[in-house]
């Protein structure tokens, strides 16, 4: 397969080197990309990139630095008094680290050693490898690859196969034989000999506080992830659809920055969205607001054959590429730098029923009353119920129990959710060769696997594995949203609103009784009253149904000269007759959209092109 790919092909990125005369190889292969450079205290390399300068943030303290990448308003003060802090103690840097808000890595370099980190979440991930005795490490998995001349390894690709990959930690293993990705939470060490080793910095707090003071905890941190980002800017475009996009357009427009808010419509009759927009509209007074029409915004799979964008994994919202960017291009075209967004709400407000699983044990009264709500709500079978509730097994067990059925049917709608993750399924079309592949990778992770939330059982371990793979679709709208020129922000992944969230009592966050009552207690007095309260959510089933009857001759034109059938990853006749028959949007579209992101990924990365000078 050929290989166009190189960093000028991407329009930001960052890659940083230990501070040794070993590095100067990969130095310049960077350099040679580059727009931006830091360097050590020797003078060598430390920071090689492309990135809007306002981005970042530099402070130093003698031989100590710290650099701060993203989006946030830490200012060179605060990062030089956070470098004094690295000088006597790691651990200073992540106390004093810890108050700061928005989305960012973090980098300090101190006595030749270098520490980086991203978020808890996926949106700020961190990707290292080595080549030879030089390690590196950078936020986008393909630019750490190259720079070490790492190939793809098919079977993590395989991987990528399964319906809604949940499979910690496989599930955002990068697809490059030799390059890792760091947990979130944790802190990567490079050292000058080009050893590296990561330790935990985080983990989620005890759910202990009640939802009144969770809620006020909550709206304070919300208001802090998007004060960070809009103070001082021209406008600021919002998404405002369902409650938790309200929430944060809401949040927005308490500010001092103009805010424009679209919201898209839908052909199903019954989707809500415009009615509750118009309302919280009319009741803030001081929004722009743009009603896109359905005619006017692309139906699911729409553009497959022309996808161009560089992404370093394929994303499940490749079906829904030209959907979300439709928003996206008219921000851009407003003159907005800056979209914020609802994604992550879901994950973290709704939360997991999981944690009923462990609550049987301690506190059967409380947990029984929450089962027979899910149960009534959702239809769950009380047998079904029962076996997962009396399944004890240990996530290694479990994950060995995935492997062994990764053909079987997919659990239908009705299945509970009281497993340590819904378990995923391999479509009929993938070869038993790929499938063998991602078996043994499996059963090679499983004896050494562990939970993200030790001691806490199902129900956040869930939620985090959630938080984690999900935050990644935020982090490639974001890769998408780069070439016009717009951040595209989520705040509900930032570290701190995760904390906020996390802390409060699992049976006051989640339940089948009240639609996502730590938001709504939260924006109380923010959230116009008219519309804090509504329990309904648009979804786009009959844009997943035209859109598959319209497209068709797009998804089929993906079997042809299929880049996966090529790997031998997938049967492309089996595929092409799954590809002529209509699919359920609910079960079976679930099959195809992964190896449809995974094809389209694929191609895309043969077809890049550098950008422009002017781009540049």
């Amino acid at each position: 397969m050929s290989r166009p790919f190189s960093p000028a092909t991407v329009p930001t990125w960052f890659v940083v080197l230990p501070d040794s005369d070993a590095a100067a190889e990969v130095a310049g292969r960077a350099r040679a990309h580059a727009s931006r450079e830091l360097k050590h205290p020797s003078g060598r390399p430390w920071l090689l990139g492309r990135w809007p300068r306002d981005a970042l943030t530099v402070g130093e303290c003698g031989d100590a630095r710290v650099a701060v990448l993203g989006e946030h308003r830490v200012t060179p003060g605060e990062a030089a008094r956070a470098a004094a802090g690295v000088r006597d103690s790691p651990a200073a840097l992540d106390r004093r680290s810890a108050a700061w808000s928005g989305s960012f890595h973090l980098l300090a370099c101190a006595a030749g050693r270098i520490r980086v980190r991203g978020g808890v979440t996926g949106v700020r991930r961190v990707f290292h490898g080595r080549a030879g005795s030089v390690a590196a490490a950078g936020d986008r998995a393909d630019v750490v690859a190259d720079l070490l001349g790492k190939e793809l390894d098919e079977a993590r690709l395989a991987v990528q196969l399964l319906t809604l990959d949940l499979l910690h930690p496989l599930s955002g293993r990068p697809l490059w034989h030799g390059v890792e990705r760091l947990p979130g939470g944790h802190w990567l060490l490079l050292d000058p000999d080009g050893g590296t080793r990561h330790s935990r910095r985080w983990s989620a707090p005890e759910p202990v506080v009640p939802l009144a003071e969770g809620a006020a905890d909550l709206a304070r941190a919300l208001a802090d992830a998007v004060e960070v980002r809009t103070r001082g800017l021209a406008l600021v475009t919002a998404d405002l659809g369902g409650l938790d996009s309200t929430a944060v357009c809401c949040t927005a427009a308490r500010g001092t920055t103009p805010v424009v808010a679209y919201t898209a419509a839908t052909h199903d009759p019954l989707g809500d969205d415009v009615r509750w927009a118009r309302r919280t509209v009319a009741a803030l007074g001081n929004v722009e607001h743009h009603l896109v029409p359905a005619e006017d915004v692309p139906l699911s799979y729409d553009g497959l054959g022309s996808l161009g964008d560089l992404l370093d994994a394929p994303c499940l919202m490749t079906v829904d590429h030209n959907r979300r960017m439709s928003l996206l291009r008219l921000a851009a075209e407003r003159g907005s730098a800056l979209h914020l967004t609802g994604l992550g709400g879901d994950e973290l407000l709704g939360g997991s029923a999981a944690h009923l699983h462990t609550m049987i044990r301690t506190r059967p009264r409380t947990a029984l009353r929450g089962l027979r709500g899910y149960a009534a709500k959702y239809g769950w079978s009380r047998r079904q119920v029962l076996r997962q509730l009396l399944d004890r097994r240990s996530y290694p067990a479990w994950l060995a129990g995935v492997a062994a059925d990764l053909r079987r049917p997919q659990p239908d709608e009705r299945q509970p959710l009281l497993e340590w993750c819904a378990p995923p399924r391999l479509p009929p079309w993938v070869t038993p060769e790929a499938a063998d592949a991602v078996r043994e990778l499996i059963l090679t992770e499983a004896p050494a696997a562990r939970p993200l939330a030790p001691g806490r059982g199902h129900g956040a371990h869930r939620e985090l594995v959630s938080m984690d793979l999900l935050s990644r679709f935020a982090r490639h709208v974001n890769q998408m949203s780069e070439p016009l020129g717009v951040v595209c922000a989520a705040p509900y992944y930032d570290d701190r609103v995760v904390e906020a969230a996390l802390a409060v009592r699992p049976e006051d966050r989640v339940t089948p009784y009240w639609y996502k009552p730590l938001i709504v207690e939260a924006m109380r007095g923010i959230v116009p009253e008219g519309s804090r309260t509504r329990a309904t959510r648009a979804n786009a089933t009959l844009e997943e149904a035209a859109g598959q009857r319209r497209h068709r001759d797009q998804l089929l034109a993906l079997c042809e000269d299929s880049r996966l059938g090529r790997l031998g990853l997938v049967d492309t006749g089996v595929l092409r007759r799954w590809c002529t028959r209509p699919l359920s949007p609910e079960l079976e579209s679930e099959l195809l959209h992964p190896t449809v992101a995974c094809e389209v990924w694929l191609r895309s990365r043969e077809t890049a092109a550098a950008p422009s000078p002017a781009d540049r």
